[in-house]
């Protein structure tokens, strides 16, 4: 979706890179000219590689530390030219997360890392030395070796086999020259084996997800927006080993298109160079997908269904595209300011209604996979005999059944006849400023589903809307925010009073839907019927690479006033 929010004058924060810790600061500190400090017990000798002219490479407790006179007296050339020497630190410290390979050839060491080039990007460097002492081979190798093990611990894997799929139409078509020149060089520096294949076609990634070989990658990466990875996930869910397929191999986004919503979520930036090293450097973890029902159709959902406001700025402003990207903004602020309704009919299966409950069950949940990812244990504990094993093979029989069948005892069903928004989420972030579900979590077992009455004052309506830079939906009094297991919502054609009736055409033609004889349902960003559908929640169906483990980039909720 896109980043409406800003656009509409509510004061947000751009957000390069949603997590809190940025992998290019420098974990030794910037103002020593000393060494620095690495702990009495980093600094035994197999830690330490004397190499010439006068250096060290040391292994410290988050990053490389390279000891060098010779950085005090490098010239630059914004220095007169480099004609005149330029001062500064003999240290420079690499964030462990940062090197991306490392290798001894004969007496040469050579280490490449990802620099940071800007706010939100960064690229391939290096560093080489020669080793003068040339007895120091034997302890050169095992030094390498432990730069690998500290830059890629237990629950990363080096080398990862990918297969890119690049969609050349999304977004603004830039998805081929990004791959080039932003994220082909850190994949090929971290020694990846990539196979790149271009999509022709809609539905194009779902045919080569369905008939892949997925024992050769251990990651489909789409350089694209969010429509590709919600194809690559249904297309595996269609294979005959589809849970098999669904576990093997893992799900990631390198951001080019107008909606990056899971790289933003599990990368923690909409950056392409940003997104391919959270990649390289990615923790496999499970990811609970949406099974969705309708008619006779049945898909899996991995970030958002809507049906009101937000699939009808997304979906329904098509005939304003000459307006670019404003046209989301302008279909937000016409229905918002009118009113506009969208009755339904909503049955769900509740896990939690009481919002204080379900921001402690979050937060515990964060700190819960904080002390994993400190201990370095991965976060996808299906075990590879399973997964090799070829068993249970069939997607899982849904519990509450399909939008065809008699609703389950469990449901709660509810008229809504004002309603105004419905949105359903499994990720925190929908757009770079817009957090809708601060509590989602990728594999909890549930989605967070927020209902907006239509009738809401126009004031909170905008208010509720700022809310969302920062995760605040949760806490706006007039917006109900619950966890839910599963929901059918049989959705119905808003039909004003005869004397609204024309004013009410003239709204739909100034928001851009004057040929729109029918409601809009948007699913991941994509139209699907003006039907009655079901959703239920299959837990840890999915393998997605994280930088954080089991939660998403998304740490707006420490900052809200607890309950």
């Amino acid at each position: 979706m896109a980043s409406f929010l800003a656009r509409i004058g509510l004061a947000m924060a751009a957000i390069p890179i949603v997590n809190n810790a940025n992998p290019f600061d420098d974990p030794a500190g910037s103002g020593s000219e000393s060494s620095p400090s690495t702990g009495a017990a980093e600094l035994d000798s197999h830690n330490v590689l004397s190499v010439d002219r006068n250096a060290s490479l040391t292994l410290g407790t988050d990053a490389l530390i390279v000891l060098d006179e010779g950085l005090r007296h490098r010239r630059a050339a914004a220095n007169c030219c480099g004609l005149v020497p330029q001062l500064g630190k003999t240290t420079r410290a690499i964030p462990f997360y940062n090197v991306l390979w490392a290798e001894l050839n004969e007496f040469d060491v050579t280490i490449h890392y990802a620099l940071s080039t800007g706010k939100k990007s960064c690229a391939v460097a290096y560093v080489n030395y020669n080793i003068g002492d040339k007895s120091l081979q034997t302890h050169a190798k095992r030094w390498v070796d432990r730069l690998l093990q500290r830059s890629y611990p237990p629950n990363t894997k080096r080398r990862k086999r990918i297969k890119v799929l690049i969609n050349p139409f999304g977004g603004q078509g830039y998805a081929q020259k990004l791959w080039t020149r932003e994220v082909e060089p850190l994949f090929a520096a971290a020694h990846c084996e990539v196979e790149v294949e271009k999509t022709a076609y809609r539905g194009h990634a779902v045919d080569i997800a369905e008939k892949m070989d997925v024992d050769v990658y251990d990651v489909v990466a789409c350089a694209s927006g969010d429509g590709l990875p919600y194809e690559v996930f249904n297309g595996l869910a269609k294979r005959e080993n589809a849970v098999r397929a669904l576990r093997k191999v893992a799900v990631a986004q390198i951001p080019c298109g107008s909606g990056n919503a899971m790289s933003l979520n599990l990368n923690g930036t909409d950056s392409p160079s940003l997104a391919a090293l959270a990649i390289v450097k990615g923790i496999r973890i499970p990811l609970d997908l949406v099974a969705i029902t309708q008619g006779s159709n049945k898909y899996y959902s991995f970030l958002t269904q809507a049906v009101g406001i937000i699939a009808e700025s997304d979906l329904g402003t098509e005939s304003l595209r000459w307006m670019g990207s404003f046209r989301f903004t302008w279909g937000i602020l016409v229905r918002l300011l009118g009113q506009t309704l969208y009755p339904a009919e909503v049955s769900v299966v509740v896990e939690s209604d009481d919002k204080h409950r379900i921001k402690e069950a979050y937060r515990h949940a964060v700190q819960e996979s904080e002390a994993a990812l400190a201990k370095e244990l991965t976060q996808d504990d299906r075990e590879e005999d399973h997964l090799l094993s070829g068993k249970d093979d069939d997607l899982p029989r849904l519990r509450y059944g399909t939008v065809q069948d008699d609703l389950h005892s469990d449901f709660q069903t509810r008229d809504m006849p004002t309603l105004g928004n419905f949105y359903v989420g499994n990720m925190c972030w929908v757009s770079p400023d817009a957090a809708f579900f601060a509590t989602s979590l990728p594999s909890d077992g549930t989605v967070d589903m927020v209902n907006i009455d239509g009738l809401l004052p126009r004031s909170k309506s905008l208010q509720m809307l700022a809310s969302a830079g920062d995760g605040g939906v949760i806490d706006v009094p007039e917006v109900s925010y619950r966890k839910v297991r599963a929901y059918r919502i049989t959705p119905r054609v808003h039909q004003p009073p005869s004397q609204k009736r024309l004013r009410a055409t003239f709204r739909q033609w100034l928001a851009g839907a004057g040929k729109q004889k029918e409601g809009l349902i948007a699913i991941d960003g994509e139209r699907v019927p003006f039907e009655p559908f079901q959703a239920e929640v299959v837990p840890g169906l999915a393998t997605v690479l994280s930088r954080r483990g089991a939660v998403y980039e998304f740490d707006g909720l420490k900052d809200l006033d607890r309950p």
